[in-house]
């Protein structure tokens, strides 16, 4: 009875150690999938200090990792010489991303409005 009662304290110590990746890191990231028919020279999501570089239209960038983050967010695309951006009023009554990685897919409306897809990997 004791080993029984051993053997499944290991298992329930070994099963609540494991973790997959949503747990990596112990942070959001956040890649960007450009869905536009044109390229992005630059897109800032969120953070002035948190950019994505030359994400070519159909192509994703690499992940970024972010202490907190939404399903929506600032969002400024530069591509050749025009900016546009997604500004969101608040995030009141939203709750932060969960540890994970995710992509946020843009593209630019013919009015030139940012529209944002967002998608859980």
């Amino acid at each position: 009875m004791k080993k029984l009662f051993f053997l499944l304290l290991a298992a329930a110590i070994f099963l609540g150690s494991c973790t997959d990746r949503d747990d990596k890191g112990g942070q959001v990231n956040i890649r960007v999938k450009n869905v536009a028919n044109f390229n992005f020279n630059k897109v800032i999501v969120g953070e002035e200090d948190k950019f994505h570089e030359n994400v070519t239209s159909g192509k994703y960038s690499e992940y970024l990792q972010y202490e907190t983050a939404y399903q929506y967010a600032y969002i400024k695309i530069e591509a050749d010489s025009t900016s546009y951006v997604l500004q969101p009023i608040d995030f009141v009554g939203e709750d932060s991303l969960s540890f994970g990685f995710y992509t946020y897919e843009l593209n630019v409306s013919e009015e030139g409005d940012v529209v944002l897809n967002f998608e859980v990997d």
